[in-house]
């Protein structure tokens, strides 16, 4: 038996775990004097509320050695033999070198993958090595399974202002935006080599904001026989509504997966945020 093993930040839906019995390593967010494990302690929901209304920024600590180790070895215990771990990007944080040095301390064998993105990008190459493992594959089919659907994703996250982005660290390319006007909303893809955040534009309003996600992440995808993407939102449920009906409409996606971006990256987001993650099955 192979366990698949993710970290908080994959924003996989509660049903879809279960389903596929993925083990989720949580990140912790530390707000104030106080520290929850993320998406268990604290839900996105109530952090959205609380970011709404709290002076004070919460911060992150990620998931450590002793954590994944934990993990690997419960497991294990459970009955694997084998377990694959993918992980947050490591450009982005410490996680991929906090479950390689875990994995470096059991005696079964494990392949830690490093997503090179967060949330769905994380979260889609989490599903598809569950679905490689559903249909028997060996750990090295499920590893290049997982590279594979990659090379195919495209993440473009919109924030309602980069307030958020700043104040969360390591933002790549978009560090070139400190000092802009605070109302300005801007846009960023997700490069999926060097696991870096890219800055795509900046707009003046909301509905260019949503716009320029649309239209740019639609630019970027390549086209194959059927779309799988996440729509995920800093809890912004109407606008994720109206952002829905659009691609239903237009391409008929094959699996939609709608979600709330989970608190640890929501720092880094905001309220209101809105993102598309996903990619075309390849044309035959």
């Amino acid at each position: 038996m192979i366990a698949i093993i993710t970290d908080s930040t994959c924003d996989i839906p509660e049903a879809l775990i279960q389903e596929y019995q993925i083990i989720v390593v949580p990140h912790i967010i530390i707000w104030g004097e106080e520290e929850f494990r993320d998406r268990v302690d604290l839900s996105p929901q109530a952090f959205y509320q609380r970011l709404a209304v709290d002076p004070q920024r919460p911060t992150t600590s990620q998931a450590g050695v002793v954590d994944f180790l934990n993990t690997i070895m419960s497991v294990q215990a459970n009955g694997a033999t084998e377990a694959v771990i993918l992980t947050v990007s490591s450009a982005m944080s410490g996680a991929f070198q906090m479950a390689c040095r875990a994995a470096e301390k059991v005696d079964i064998p494990v392949s830690v993958i490093d997503s090179k993105g967060p949330t769905m990008s994380q979260g889609w190459q989490v599903l598809a090595a569950a679905h490689a493992h559903d249909e028997s594959a060996n750990r090295v089919a499920i590893v290049e399974k997982v590279a594979e659907v990659r090379s195919r994703l495209v993440q473009i996250v919109a924030m309602e202002n980069r307030d958020y982005l700043q104040t969360g660290g390591r933002i790549g390319d978009a560090a070139k935006w400190v000092g802009t006007m605070l109302n300005l909303k801007p846009v960023v893809s997700i490069n999926h080599e060097t696991g870096k955040m890219e800055p795509v534009g900046l707009a003046r309003s909301h509905k260019g904001m949503v716009q320029m996600l649309y239209s740019k992440y639609f630019k970027e995808v390549n086209y194959g026989k059927g779309l799988y993407i996440a729509v995920l939102h800093g809890n912004a449920l109407e606008e994720v509504k109206k952002l829905t009906k659009g691609i239903v409409e237009e391409f008929s996606p094959v699996v939609m997966i709608v979600n709330v971006t989970g608190p640890v990256l929501g720092i880094n987001t905001g309220p209101g945020a809105l993102a598309l993650c996903g990619y075309f099955e390849v044309q035959e």
